[in-house]
């Protein structure tokens, strides 16, 4: 006999660690879903306003709103990806301390190491996942926002004029109407503004008005009934005209110039094409950016299995009082990395520093840093550096609570 466990008994450690296994997963992937969906929403949610304000001053149909979110998600789910990830992970772990099952996988002979293999599972398939998206999703949903918007901006002018709407006529022409009948052509009580080459801006107004186009469908005619026209000269000068029928007629055009071709930015290339671009001599795109964009890209792909050394040590130092402790201090760690990659990406786009040191002495750093949390929290379950950190904060909450209570109270007394 060698000592050697029997096979039975083997293969039932090895069922009830996969069962473990499974079971962890299963827990990290409805927090990681839910989480995930929150801060993308979060993200989209100002963007969102702001593509309704730009439908409203320069037209077009709803639909346009949801394309220009759709090529939007690949680019906030990058970002919303690592956050999540981290949350799930320090929500499950924190979860699991309180309820003593780590101290019972522990007992069972389990390491930190081994408790966390589920999460370096995931984290591993999530950087696939994310070389995919930043790789390909990221660069052609960039191009398919870029490119709806300039449809949306620079869209052809369709004759009609939506009721106590401002519309963006071109060529510096805008047009609104108090009352407008179905065909939007009928008008009444008309603005009518235009800012012209030499520096002088038109104002009109009239009681009604009426939309056509020529026969040639080049030129678009505007004929203003009973009206005032204010003409604002450069030097200040004013000239003020009554009339009782007034034609304005402007270039008119049913289709909107093409957008440039994909690759117009290293941000729409995907990596093989940055690949290929930083090593085409010939080359229109900056050297600095493209290689800068390529380390970028593949610098947050290899971030992702990095953080479970960080949510494993932080969550088993998380008490239920400290799990709000523990997101903002997660928060504001992956912050900093993310602003540190940005910065070193940036000062390679202008040659202030190569990219290589740039963008992956930051990844080291924080490799370096979680890899010494993670063997801390295995070795020495005891000396958790972020239990002291928890502790700090505590001490500082206190205190600070305590010092807004005494200046309460003597506000109080000082009251006649």
């Amino acid at each position: 006999m060698n000592g050697s466990a029997p096979p039975a008994e083997r293969q039932y450690k090895l069922n009830s660690t996969r069962l473990i296994d499974r079971y962890m997963m299963v827990e990290t992937l409805k927090p990681l879903f839910a989480s995930l969906l929150v801060v993308l929403v979060a993200l989209l949610m100002e963007r969102l306003l702001r593509l309704f304000d730009l439908l409203a001053n320069h037209g077009g149909p709803f639909d346009m709103v949801i394309r220009l979110v759709a090529n939007l998600v690949p680019h906030y789910l990058g970002l919303a990806l690592p956050a999540a990830f981290f949350i799930s992970m320090f929500i499950i772990v924190a979860r699991m301390g309180e309820d003593n099952e780590l101290d019972a996988l522990q007992s069972a002979g389990l390491s930190v190491p081994r408790i966390a293999r589920s999460f370096l599972v995931l984290g591993v398939g999530l950087m696939v996942f994310s070389i995919l998206l930043f790789g390909y999703l990221q660069p052609y949903g960039r191009y398919g926002y870029s490119a709806i918007y300039h449809m949306v901006v620079n869209a052809a002018w369709d004759a009609t004029v939506p009721q106590a709407t401002f519309v963006d006529a071109g060529e510096g022409v805008t047009i609104s109407a108090d009352m407008v009948d179905v065909t939007g052509r009928r008008l009444e009580k008309v603005f009518v503004q235009q800012d012209r080459d030499n520096g002088e801006r038109w104002v009109t107004t009239s009681v009604t008005g009426a939309l056509a186009a020529t026969d040639d469908r080049q030129r678009v005619l505007l004929t203003l009934q009973d009206g005032v026209q204010i003409r604002m000269l450069p030097d200040g000068r004013r000239q003020v005209m009554e009339f009782g029928e007034l034609t304005l007629d402007k270039p008119f055009q049913l289709v909107t110039e093409p957008f440039r071709q994909r690759g117009g930015s290293e941000r729409e290339l995907t990596l093989h094409e940055l690949w290929t671009e930083l090593h085409d001599p010939q080359s229109i795109l900056s050297r600095n950016k493209v290689e800068s964009e390529l380390h970028a890209r593949l610098a947050r792909s290899l971030s992702l299995p990095l953080l479970p050394l960080l949510a494993v040590p932080m969550g088993m130092a998380a008490k239920r009082a400290r799990r709000g402790q523990g997101i903002a201090l997660a928060t504001l760690i992956l912050i900093i990395y993310h602003h540190l990659i940005q910065l070193g990406e940036s000062l390679g786009d202008v040659g202030r520093l190569p990219p290589v040191i740039g963008i992956w002495v930051p990844f080291a750093l924080f490799c370096m840093l979680c890899g010494w949390l993670f063997h801390r929290a295995d070795v020495r379950p005891g000396e958790n550096p972020f239990a002291a950190m928890f502790d700090v904060i505590d001490t500082v909450t206190s205190f600070v609570g305590r010092l807004f209570k005494r200046r309460k109270s003597k506000a109080g007394g000082a009251k006649p």
